[in-house]
């Protein structure tokens, strides 16, 4: 009976050990995985993207939209983690005002991005953060800009700071939105307000629309284009208000295809193609439509500008401009090819640009300036192929007669006002 009783504690201590034994074994490998993923998992608040598409909140990166902290960061990175990504990603700004200073959003991109903008960015107004531009898109495919949002220069605080009208080889400031090397991209129903430069400046890109966008800046802002192109091709703007202090569309050398519709332009320099011949190894200017647009107040109407002492050769050819609608437009109609600010130019220069196939056909309303039409053709390379049809504008006043003032252009007139009949 002793014996039995010593065998039986044996046991039990035998049980006890092994079940030690198992109980201090390692988890299985899945658990561990669990454990892992649970660890590796975005910190709450993070931004979230997955799989082929995602979206990428500013706020949850970091960024506040108290018109005062700086969300360059969090901007930087929703670009970076966004372009990454293949298939559709979306970066979002919520409601409400975050200050940034320089963004550079660089592709090439492995998906398709948009910029949903429900709040507004203000430029910083510390100029000596920038370089150059303030928001800079490059070399990206596929982009769509949109929301109802602000993209506010802030330029009052520094437009002081602008020497451009009084030195003509002057530091520029920033322009608020740059595209570069930009192909397929869509701006829509955004605001670009008080840029410090130029609002919206398009540079060698291919297939880009500007659609129900508003452009606001005062009428005495300095240099405060509205839109300016160059170097670009199968541009269209349709929709749009614009009220600058400058061009409100400017069509710059090596540009073609540009579709130009249902665009109200005022306060401003007026819609135009130029100026061109400024710099050596400019391209031509062709195919660009302008077409069922308003011009309210402007300095110039509808204006081809190029310089008499121009260094390059080029073409500006198959202009055409259809139903414009002018109110109290300062020079109304106009080719100057004897354009030159501050006065820098060799007055008796040797042009060297080439203005033909331009036709304004049905444009209509009331003058400022006595001058309803100025065709200023350079002696040694005449205006060709002008073609004016339609053209009923009216001087307002009451000091002067409409009248039209046509040196060097070769063309016809049909319908038009018989002051404004050059031809």
């Amino acid at each position: 009976m002793a014996l039995g009783s010593n065998a039986l504690r044996v046991i039990f201590f035998l049980v006890m050990v092994v079940c030690a034994v198992h109980a201090g074994k390692p988890a299985p490998k899945e658990k561990e995985n669990e454990k892992s993923s649970e660890a590796a998992a975005a910190p709450e608040g993070a931004a979230e993207a997955s799989g082929p598409g995602g979206s990428f909140d500013i706020s949850k990166l970091g960024a506040k939209g108290d018109g005062k902290t700086d969300s360059t960061k969090a901007l930087t990175e929703a670009w970076a983690s966004a372009c990454a990504k293949t298939g559709a990603q979306k970066i979002l700004i919520p409601k409400g005002d975050y200050l940034t200073g320089p963004l550079n959003f660089t592709g090439p991109c492995k998906g398709s991005i948009t910029i949903q903008v429900d709040g507004n960015l203000l430029g910083s107004t510390d100029l000596n953060q920038f370089k150059a531009n303030w928001i800079e898109i490059m070399r990206v495919d596929n982009l769509v800009i949109t929301g109802k949002g602000k993209l506010d220069g802030q330029g009052p605080s520094v437009w002081s700071k602008n020497a451009c009208d009084k030195k003509y080889d002057c530091k520029t400031l920033p322009n608020s939105l740059v595209l570069d090397f930009v192909n397929d991209a869509t701006i829509e129903g955004i605001t670009l307000l008080n840029a410090k430069f130029f609002h919206m400046n398009i540079f060698q890109c291919k297939g880009v629309t500007v659609k129900d966008v508003t452009v606001s800046a005062p009428g005495d802002s300095p240099n405060t284009d509205g839109i300016h192109m160059g170097d670009s091709s199968k541009i269209t703007i349709t929709g749009t208000t614009i009220g600058t202090g400058d061009d409100c569309i400017s069509i710059g050398p090596g540009t073609s295809g540009v579709n130009i519709t249902g665009v109200t332009c005022g306060p401003g320099h007026g819609i135009s193609v130029g100026s061109l011949g400024r710099y050596k190894d400019e391209k031509d200017v062709t195919d660009i439509t302008v077409k069922d647009c308003t011009l309210k107040k402007t300095t110039n109407g509808v204006r081809i500008k190029s310089y008499e002492d121009a260094a390059s050769v080029l073409t500006a050819s198959k202009i055409h401009y259809e139903n414009i609608q002018m109110d109290d437009v300062a020079n109304p109609i106009i080719i100057d090819m004897k354009y030159c600010p501050n006065k820098i130019c060799t007055a008796k220069g040797s042009s060297k640009v080439t203005v033909k196939d331009v036709t304004f056909k049905n444009i209509t309303g009331t003058s400022s300036t006595p001058e309803a039409v100025s065709l200023l053709c350079s002696d040694k390379l005449p205006c060709s192929g002008v073609t004016m049809a339609d053209v009923k504008v009216e001087y307002k006043g009451t000091n002067n007669k409409t009248m039209a003032v046509c040196t060097n252009a070769k063309g016809t007139a049909s319908g038009c006002l018989k002051e404004l009949a050059c031809f």
